[in-house]
């Protein structure tokens, strides 16, 4: 299980901000190489990217990289180049099919290979931000063992469908449920939608929080006034943790004791309760250590 509550990206071709992005203890750092960089300036962040993933140190936060999308001529280089420093995981906009993910697998596995790491060392995420990249999720899913995430594309994927963006987010109701239905059926974490508000912290609460309530693991940031908010949002407080240990010290004895489902606070706890309480424990055992 891990902590993946704020995924920070940073433009990978500023040093100055990637340094600055991995004292913010977000727990994820995630550097650019797509839509933050312009066309004239790939390879300068390419080499930069690797740079800082050999050089600074990110403390705790997960070592990321969004590479360029699969369509383009900077995909293969910006692969090349990343590997080398071997971050923690790649990130793979556009995906559409499985044979996407099953190309880098094989190219990851080589990679790993030669530099005698342990295989499956560089894991896989995929943002899911295409109409046809939803039609073929289940294939993505079972595409390879590497892949640990899911992340949502919202305005890439307004894009496909000709959907008009607001502040309610209807718009991306059906694909908000569609990505989290599908990684939990998987086992893979939902990364929820970025919020564009960046300096209103009301509405990045608000829809974080939705998103948690939704069972996404963590929420896309693009500002550091966001990843308090949103790593707040992802946390249990100290009562539902309270709460959560009562119920599994409680349902355990019951088991124990060869009993049944038992009544708490005028709410009946069976099986569901007692594994939802266990998974918000095992969330805040990882934050105590964070």
């Amino acid at each position: 299980m891990h902590l993946r509550r704020a995924f920070l990206y940073t433009p990978g071709d500023d040093l100055r901000k990637v340094e600055k992005a991995c004292t913010l203890r977000a727990d994820c750092v995630c550097l650019d190489l797509e839509d933050a960089i312009s066309a004239s300036q790939k390879e300068d962040a390419r080499l930069a990217v690797a740079h800082a993933l050999g050089t600074f140190d990110f403390g705790k936060s997960e070592r990321l990289v969004r590479v360029n999308a699969p369509s383009t001529p900077f995909y293969l280089p910006d692969l090349r180049i990343v590997v080398q420093a071997v971050p923690h995981a790649i990130v793979i906009p556009k995906v559409e099919d499985a044979a996407t993910l099953q190309y880098v697998d094989g190219f990851l596995e080589a990679f790993e290979t030669q530099s005698v790491l342990e295989l499956g060392t560089i894991r896989l995420m995929a943002i899911i931000e295409t109409a046809r990249s939803f039609v073929n999720l289940k294939d993505i899913c079972e595409a390879t063992s590497r892949l640990d995430a899911l992340v949502l594309g919202a305005e890439d994927l307004a894009v496909s469908l000709g959907a008009r963006r607001t502040p309610s987010n209807q718009e991306m109701e059906y694909a908000r449920s569609q990505l989290v239905m599908f990684a939990a059926a998987y086992g893979l974490d939902a990364i929820d939608l970025v919020c564009n508000t960046y300096h209103d912290t009301n509405v990045v609460q608000h829809e974080a929080q939705q998103g948690a309530q939704m069972g996404y693991s963590g929420k896309q940031v693009i500002h550091p006034n966001q990843i308090a908010v949103v790593q707040q949002a992802f946390s249990p407080t100290p009562q539902e943790v309270q709460r959560a240990q009562q119920i599994v010290n409680e349902y355990e004895e019951r088991m124990q004791a060869g009993k049944g489902a038992l009544g708490l606070e005028g709410k009946m706890v069976d099986m569901p309760v007692y594994r939802q309480a266990k998974q918000i424990l095992e969330k805040a055992a990882l934050i105590e250590v964070w």
